[in-house]
């Protein structure tokens, strides 16, 4: 599994593969061609409530991880994202935050590769 992590402000590579959006919220001033995206996953994201609690506050990214994770469970939007990892040799899960080490794609991606 060749699983990437990619802002979606950032330019698309060659090498993305099929480049899945897992933010809740269409990311700001980024429109849907610019984005390049082949399917967002909205419903992967994290709860309206649990992102807004966490508030890319790093000291809280532990915490949410943990809630994150919990609410993932029998998530079927992680069923659907399981299915196109396996169905693609390279997949890069995008994400709007600022924080490269500190948002839901960090923790999707652990829990994908297990």
């Amino acid at each position: 599994m060749d699983l990437r992590l990619a802002r979606v402000y950032d330019a698309p590579g060659d090498s993305d593969g099929y480049r899945v959006l897992v933010d809740r919220v269409w990311p700001r001033g980024v429109s849907k061609e610019d984005a390049d995206v082949d399917v967002w996953l909205k419903e992967a994201g994290p709860s309206t409530e649990l992102r807004k609690w966490f508030g890319h506050d790093p000291e809280r990214f532990e915490e949410f991880a943990r809630r994150y994770r919990a609410e993932l469970e029998g998530n079927p939007a992680l069923a659907e994202l399981r299915d196109i990892v396996a169905q693609h040799p390279v997949v890069t899960l995008l994400y709007g935050a600022k924080d490269t080490e500190h948002n839901q794609a960090v923790v999707l991606a652990e829990v994908l590769r297990g």
